[in-house]
C-alpha cells in the first residue's frame, strides 16, 4: 500500500514537498498496527509531528520517499502541475526494484508499484493500492485513488502528510539562515501578515513564487 500527500502548495515562498509512504502488507490490519494513533499533520503540534516523523522514518517496515519542486518550476508550469510532478517523482522512487529488495519481500503478495490498471495479475504479484490526498493525480495508466481529505481519513496518507510537512518545515528553517530578513523560521513561507509586510518592505527573494500574488 502506498499513500502520497504534499506540503507547501499554498505558500508564497519555498518548494512544494511531496512525500510517499509504502508499507508491504498482506492486509489492512498490518497497516493499522504500523500507523495506530496517527493523525493529519495539520492537526498535530510541531513536537508531535517530529515524534511521528522519527517513528515513521525509523520503522524498517515502512519505506518513504520525498520530492521537492522549487519556485522556478512552479512559476513555469503552475502549482497544480508542479505538485503532480512531485507525486510522479515520489511514486517512481517508491516503485524501484531496490525498494522491494530492501524490504526483503519475495512473497507473491508484496505490492508491485508499476501495475497498469488493465493488467492486474490475478496471483497477487501485482496487487497495487495507491492512495492520494484529494486533488493529487498520477498518470492514467497507473491505478490510484484520490481521496478528498485523505490526510484526515486514511492513516497512510496522514503518514505521508507528516513526512512532507516536517521535511518542508526543516527546509524553510534552513532557508531562514540564508534569507533572515523574511523570517521563514516563523511562517515557513505562508502568506501571513508578517510575511506580507516583509515582502512589501524587501520585495521578493529568489525563492519566492513570482506567479503568486502577495499584495
Amino acid at each position: 500500500m502506498i499513500g502520497i500527500d504534499e506540503a507547501g502548495r499554498g505558500p508564497l515562498a519555498g518548494p512544494v514537498v511531496v512525500a510517499g509512504v509504502l508499507i508491504a502488507t498482506r492486509g489492512k490490519r498490518h497497516v493499522a498496527r504500523q500507523l495506530y494513533g496517527i493523525r493529519d499533520s495539520k492537526k498535530l503540534s510541531a513536537k508531535k509531528r517530529e515524534e511521528w516523523f522519527r517513528k515513521l522514518t525509523s520503522n524498517s517496515k515502512i519505506e518513504w520517499a520525498v520530492a521537492k519542486v522549487w519556485p522556478k518550476v512552479i512559476d513555469r508550469i503552475n502549482i497544480t502541475n508542479a505538485t503532480n510532478l512531485g507525486v510522479r517523482r515520489v511514486y517512481k522512487k517508491l516503485k524501484l526494484n531496490k525498494v522491494a529488495s530492501r524490504l526483503g519481500s519475495k512473497n507473491k503478495n508484496f505490492i508491485v508499484r508499476a501495475c497498469p490498471v488493465r493488467n492486474s495479475i490475478s496471483n497477487g504479484a501485482c496487487r497495487e493500492h495507491t492512495l492520494l490526498d484529494g486533488g493529487l493525480k498520477l498518470p492514467s495508466h497507473i491505478s490510484f485513488e484520490s481521496i478528498i481529505k485523505g490526510d484526515e481519513k486514511i492513516p497512510i496518507i496522514s503518514a505521508a502528510s507528516i513526512i512532507a510537512k516536517v521535511i518542508r518545515d526543516r527546509l524553510m528553517i534552513r532557508l531562514h539562515k540564508k534569507y533572515p530578513k523574511y523570517r521563514f523560521d516563523i511562517h515557513k513561507g505562508y502568506g501571513t501578515k508578517l510575511h506580507r509586510k516583509l515582502l512589501k518592505k524587501f520585495g521578493r527573494s529568489e525563492i519566492h513564487r513570482k506567479s503568486f500574488r502577495f499584495s
